[in-house]
């Protein structure tokens, strides 16, 4: 036990009570540990009120308390600028310290650079600690000191990186009485009190909705790697939610895929983990190059000319390009709140390559609707099918939208299911239906020729650069 009389535990995107870097960090170095949570209103300002995250957050938040008051605690809920009801929280509790868990986005920095400026003015602490992945910031480099540019080598020197400490969870038991609550609480708001509304829910939220969903994907992770591409197929694990808002444990994820991809029948394990290696190595991008929330990757790529076509890109967000694939991505989006990662890239390379839309409007349809929305990996992942990003071959990689489809569904089972005017399209036609003799009525023409469309991006794309001198394959 430290010396500190108080110190104050500031939750944010990791809402559980075990293997907490921040939380454990308080409960060894402070007699009393309060909790906090604040709706802040700088990023629930400009959300629709119907968001779904707001709403897997509020629940996630009720589990929280419920979890920390059996352990005789409990959790503040404020709804403020966090930028002000965190330093005045700290004031009325009289912590000396913050402790909270790092975020990398800018925005995030920004305003905690401003709280930290805030607490040391009233002399506090504010202490931050590595909690959303196993390797942050600088700690994984080239042998020449600088961050990788290209995923490949990043991974294999995470892997050789990673040792069992880097795994070993956090000790969040308190000593009797040593978490606390105030005297004079105010009950955390409902979701209706600020300012949103119950929405369809599709993934269960909470430390008890990811624990679940992890066990259920622990029976199948050995065939993750031959059914993740499929959409139609239960094949990938759900809980990218869950890694969003830290209602599961990174490290506990990470150990489970760890131990088994040694196994010999870890290859789905392994694919896994190259997953989760994928969320870091994003996150560390942006936060050696925070410009690229507005620049591509590759700033050559910013004179890039994109096409001026609102009426195909609002085509593209309601699921009516006329390529069966891409449309019923679209619509699942929509309608759930989530897409399967192999559409995501689809989708993305549609939009740009096939439509020619500037990536940054995508990424941005993709941040209003998605659940798991998580800047670094969005961005990254847009940037990467756009051929502005991080890859070592990028921009004439062009996904074909019927290939694709024949590939992985190839019953049209998918498609089917988010695309009823198809429903009664025969499996020969199901991938493009304007081959029909009589097209199905209600569904649209093809928006673009796959083949103009791609001829048309491989000319935007030629630049007096080494790779523009690549031969692009077919």
């Amino acid at each position: 036990m430290g010396n500190d009389p108080a110190a104050l535990v500031w939750f944010r995107r990791d809402l559980r009570d075990f293997d907490h870097a921040a939380l454990a960090a308080a409960l060894r170095g402070a007699a009393r540990v309060y909790c906090v949570f604040v709706f802040d209103t700088d990023i629930l300002a400009g959300l629709p009120k119907d968001d779904r995250r707001v709403d897997f957050i509020h629940r996630a938040v009720r589990e929280l308390d419920a979890a920390l008051k059996a352990k005789g605690g409990g959790l503040i809920v404020r709804h403020g600028r966090a930028v002000e009801e965190i330093p005045r929280l700290a004031a009325e509790l009289g912590v000396a310290s913050v402790h909270a868990n790092r975020d990398h986005e800018p925005l995030a920095r920004a305003r905690d650079a401003a709280v930290a400026a805030a607490l040391a003015a009233d002399g506090r602490a504010f202490i931050d600690h590595k909690d959303q992945t196993l390797f942050e910031r600088d700690e994984i480099l080239t042998r020449a000191g600088a961050p990788f540019a290209v995923f490949t080598p990043y991974a294999r020197a995470w892997r050789a990186r990673l040792r069992p400490a880097d795994l070993a969870e956090h000790d969040c038991t308190p000593r009797p009485g040593q978490l606390a609550v105030p005297r004079a609480v105010s009950p955390a708001p409902t979701l209706e009190e600020i300012g949103f509304a119950p929405t369809d829910l599709r993934v269960p939220a909470g430390m008890g909705g990811g624990a679940r969903l992890f066990e259920d994907f622990l029976t199948r992770i050995d065939r993750y790697h031959l059914t993740r591409d499929f959409p139609a197929v239960k094949g990938v694990s759900y809980l990218s939610p869950h890694l969003r808002f830290g209602t599961v444990s990174i490290r506990r994820l990470a150990a489970a895929a760890w131990e088994r991809s040694l196994m010999p029948d870890g290859a789905g394990a392994a694919a896994w983990l190259d997953e989760l290696i994928w969320r870091e190595f994003y996150q560390m991008i942006l936060w050696h190059r925070p410009d690229v929330v507005d620049h591509c990757y590759k700033r050559e790529f910013d004179a890039l000319v994109w096409d001026e076509a609102p009426d195909l890109f609002a085509a593209w967000q309601e699921g009516r390009t006329g390529y069966p694939l891409v449309d019923a991505a679209q619509r699942q989006l929509l309608q759930t709140g989530w897409m399967h990662n192999r559409l995501r890239m689809v989708s993305a390379s549609f939009l740009t390559k096939d439509l020619g839309i500037d990536w940054r409007l995508g990424e941005a349809h993709f941040a209003r609707w998605l659940l798991d929305y998580e800047l670094a990996s969005n961005n990254g992942g847009w940037q990467w099918a756009a051929g502005t990003g991080c890859d070592a071959q990028p921009w004439f990689r062009i996904f074909n939208p019927v290939t694709q489809a024949e590939k992985f569904d190839p019953q049209g089972k998918f498609i089917r299911r988010y695309v009823p005017e198809l429903a009664g399209v025969p499996d020969e036609y199901i991938h493009a239906p304007w081959k029909m003799p009589a097209p199905p009525a209600g569904y649209p023409a093809p928006l673009v020729d796959h083949a103009v469309a791609r001829a048309r991006t491989l000319a935007r794309f030629k630049i007096e650069s080494t790779q523009s001198r690549v031969n692009p394959p077919s």
